[in-house]
C-alpha cells in the first residue's frame, strides 16, 4: 500500500511538471504554431535543397574539379529536378569535361523524375558537344528508358538509327533489344522495317535477330511465314538454336498441331540439336490440352532417359493433365512422387484432387492428401473444410 501511494505521489509531481511547462510556453507565446502536413512537406523539400546546394559548394570555387568529383555532385543530388540546372552550371566552367559516366547518371536520374523530355535535350547536347564518345551499353540502357520506362518506342527506334552521328554503331544486343521491343508491342508491321533496316547500321543477322521475327510471326499466327524464315539461317551463315524450334512447337501445340510439334522435335535432334527442359515442357502441355495424358507421363520418363531433368513447370503439366483427365487417385499418387523428388505441388492442385476425391468418397485419401498439404505450408479454405465435412457426414464413405 505504501509502495502505491509512493507511486501516486510520483505520477501527480509529474504531471504538475508537464503543466507548469505548458502553462509557461502559452505565457511566452500564447498564439502557438500549429504544424500542417504541407509545412512539413515543405521542410522536407527545404532540406533537400540544403543538402544539394551544401554538395553543390565545390561548384562556387576555382579549384580544378576532376570527372570523378563532377560524378559524385551528381550523385548526392537529391532533387531530380535540379540535374540539368546544375549540369549548366557545371558546362560553364573551364574544367568542364564530359564523359560517357557523367550523363549516364544524368539521363537516369532525369528518368527517375519522369523527366523524359530533358532526356531529349541532353542528347541534343551531346551531339551538339562532339566531344564525348559514347557506348553501345550506354545507347542499350537509353533505349530500355526510352522503349520500356517511357513507353515511347518510336524515340527508341529514332534513337537506334541515330547512334552512328554520335560515333557508336549498335551491336547485335541493342538492335536485338529494339525487335524484341516491338515483337512484346506487337507492331509486326515495324519490327520488319527495322530488320530490314540493319544493313545501314552495320548489324549482322545472326540467330537471335532471327528467332524474333519468328516469334513475331508465331504471335500473329503465321506459321507459314515462320517456318519459311528457316530457310533464311543458312543464308545468313547460322543454324537455328533450340529456341527456335522451340518457338515454332509451341505454335504448333497452341494451333492443336501436336504430332507435327513431335515430327518438327525429331527434325531438330536429327540437325544435331538436343531439345531442352524449356522443349519437352512445350510438348507435354500439349498432349496435356489434347488429354493424352499418358503420353504426357511417358515423356516426363524419357527426357530424365535423355539426360534432360524436368523442372516444376514439367510435373505440374503431367498434374494437371491428371486432374483435368478426373483421375485423382493417379494424381494423388503422382503427387507423392513429386514431393519425392523434390518438386511441390501447387495449392490448386491440393484444391482440386480433395474436391476430386470427395466427390468419389475416397475420405481415406483425402485425410492424407489434407496431411500432405498442411505438412507444405499451404492453409485449407472454409469451401474445403465444409466440402469435407459434407462428406464425412453424408454416409457411404471409404
Amino acid at each position: 500500500m505504501a509502495l502505491l501511494q509512493k507511486m501516486v505521489a510520483r505520477s501527480f509531481t509529474y504531471s504538475l511538471r508537464i503543466s507548469g511547462a505548458i502553462f509557461h510556453s502559452v505565457l511566452v507565446d500564447p498564439n502557438p504554431i500549429r504544424v500542417s502536413n504541407s509545412t512539413i512537406s515543405s521542410s522536407s523539400s527545404s532540406l533537400e535543397l540544403d543538402c544539394d546546394l551544401e554538395q553543390l559548394d565545390p561548384l562556387n570555387h576555382k579549384d580544378w574539379l576532376s570527372p570523378n568529383e563532377v560524378l559524385k555532385i551528381f550523385r548526392s543530388l537529391r532533387d531530380p529536378d535540379s540535374v540539368i540546372s546544375v549540369l549548366e552550371r557545371i558546362s560553364q566552367r573551364k574544367d568542364y569535361k564530359p564523359n560517357e559516366s557523367l550523363y549516364t547518371i544524368v539521363i537516369q536520374k532525369l528518368a527517375k523524375a519522369k523527366r523524359f523530355d530533358s532526356i531529349e535535350d541532353v542528347l541534343k547536347r551531346i551531339k551538339n558537344e562532339k566531344n564525348c564518345r559514347l557506348s553501345d551499353d550506354f545507347f542499350n540502357c537509353l533505349i530500355k528508358i526510352q522503349g520500356n520506362v517511357a513507353g515511347h518506342i518510336d524515340r527508341a527506334i529514332e534513337t537506334l538509327f541515330a547512334m552512328p552521328e554520335f560515333g557508336c554503331w549498335p551491336t547485335n544486343k541493342t538492335f536485338c533489344l529494339v525487335l524484341n521491343m516491338l515483337v512484346s508491342a506487337k507492331q509486326f508491321d515495324i519490327v520488319h522495317e527495322v530488320y530490314l533496316g540493319a544493313p545501314r547500321l552495320g548489324v549482322a543477322i545472326d540467330a537471335c535477330c532471327l528467332n524474333i521475327l519468328i516469334k513475331g510471326l508465331c504471335e500473329c499466327d503465321n506459321l507459314d511465314a515462320a517456318f519459311a524464315l528457316l530457310d533464311e539461317f543458312p543464308k545468313q551463315g547460322c543454324r537455328p538454336n533450340v529456341r527456335t524450334y522451340s518457338t515454332l512447337m509451341h505454335c504448333l501445340c497452341e494451333n492443336g498441331r501436336v504430332d507435327e510439334a513431335f515430327e518438327l522435335c525429331e527434325k531438330m535432334e536429327r540437325k544435331g540439336c538436343n531439345p531442352d527442359t524449356i522443349t519437352f515442357n512445350i510438348l507435354i502441355s500439349g498432349l496435356r490440352k489434347q488429354g493424352r495424358v499418358a503420353e504426357g507421363m511417358e515423356l516426363l520418363d524419357r527426357m530424365m532417359l535423355k539426360g534432360c531433368y524436368p523442372n516444376s513447370a514439367s510435373y505440374q503439366e503431367v498434374l494437371y493433365g491428371l486432374l483435368s483427365s478426373e483421375k485423382f487417385v493417379e494424381a494423388k499418387n503422382f503427387m507423392d512422387r513429386m514431393i519425392s523428388e523434390g518438386v511441390f505441388p501447387s495449392f490448386l492442385s491440393y484444391k482440386l484432387v480433395i474436391h476430386g476425391l470427395c466427390n468419389e468418397n475416397l475420405l481415406g485419401d483425402v485425410d492424407l492428401v489434407l496431411k500432405q498439404m498442411v505438412h507444405q505450408g499451404f492453409v485449407p479454405k472454409m469451401g474445403m473444410w465444409k466440402q469435407i465435412l459434407e462428406r464425412m457426414f453424408s454416409g457411404n464413405n471409404r
